[in-house]
């Protein structure tokens, strides 16, 4: 049994999932979790190949990728792994992604939540921009009202905080649920960002960041909300999601594309 048990979240997406698993290099042993979120075909373990444990579980309906991810800290807790990664199907994992960032937590023990930057790729694997969040804890902490600064996907948790901070929370569910789980991750333990590439992540237009992107806004500006003070960052911030509530998604994308090289 390896330390880190990887969630992957799957619906009706065997050959993302296929290509995600494959492309999992590592000098070290890792354990995967498929949640099958009410897919229409049940997914089958003679679907998937590779040379780790594979654990299936299934839930009834599909009810979202947080009540998916929810069921895998459950089982993170109760079989005892020290760390929970996280990837999404059609994601490529660099060499060694997993192996990188534990290295770093090993070294960093105080270290609770780690993300990494990714690489932002089309449906075909076209490549859009790079995604550089911060790094460092106190810049995280600050950035953190005007966007997330974690991209889902590459983030490695301490299991031993779940039973502290709670799960992903069922009121932002379908959307915005990951801002609003990482913010209670960081109000109370250290958060960084591995300073290097390690995952392409595909902008898919059948992503909750494409499909529900009004209500993820709409959600962020509660969240906002929920861990507001008084400052010029949460008001700089609240008001920037409004002007994103009304800015359609084609021009948020081409900016990005100019902004980040």
């Amino acid at each position: 049994m390896s330390n880190i048990i990887v969630l992957i979240p799957y619906y009706n997406n065997l050959i993302g999932l296929q290509k995600t698993i494959a492309s999992i290099k590592e000098d070290i042993v890792i354990d995967i979790l498929v949640i099958d979120d009410g897919s229409t075909k049940k997914l089958e373990k003679s679907d998937i190949e590779f040379k780790g444990h594979i654990f299936l579980k299934f839930l009834k309906t599909n009810s979202g990728i947080g009540e998916a991810l929810n069921v895998g800290l459950d089982f993170a807790v109760e079989k005892k792994y020290e760390y929970i990664g996280r990837l999404d199907c059609g994601d490529l994992c660099h060499v060694n992604k997993f192996t990188k960032q534990l290295e770093y937590l090993h070294k960093n023990s105080d270290i609770k939540l780690l993300g990494a930057w990714a690489r932002i790729v089309d449906d075909k694997g076209v490549f859009k921009y790079n995604l550089k969040h911060p790094t460092e804890y106190k810049r995280i902490q600050r950035d953190m009202y005007k966007n997330s600064m974690f991209i889902h996907p590459t983030v490695i948790i301490k299991t031993e905080i779940i039973p502290l901070i709670g799960k992903y929370p069922y009121k932002y569910r379908r959307a915005a649920q990951d801002y609003a789980f990482f913010f209670s991750i960081i109000r109370q333990f250290r958060s960084e960002n591995y300073p290097e590439i390690l995952l392409d992540y595909v902008m898919s237009k059948d992503s909750i960041s494409h499909k529900n992107r009004k209500l993820q806004v709409y959600h962020r500006i509660n969240i906002l909300i929920d861990n507001f003070y008084f400052g010029f960052t949460p008001i700089y911030s609240l008001l920037r999601n409004l002007i994103l509530l009304i800015t359609p998604l084609k021009i948020l994308t081409f900016i990005k594309t100019k902004t980040y090289k």
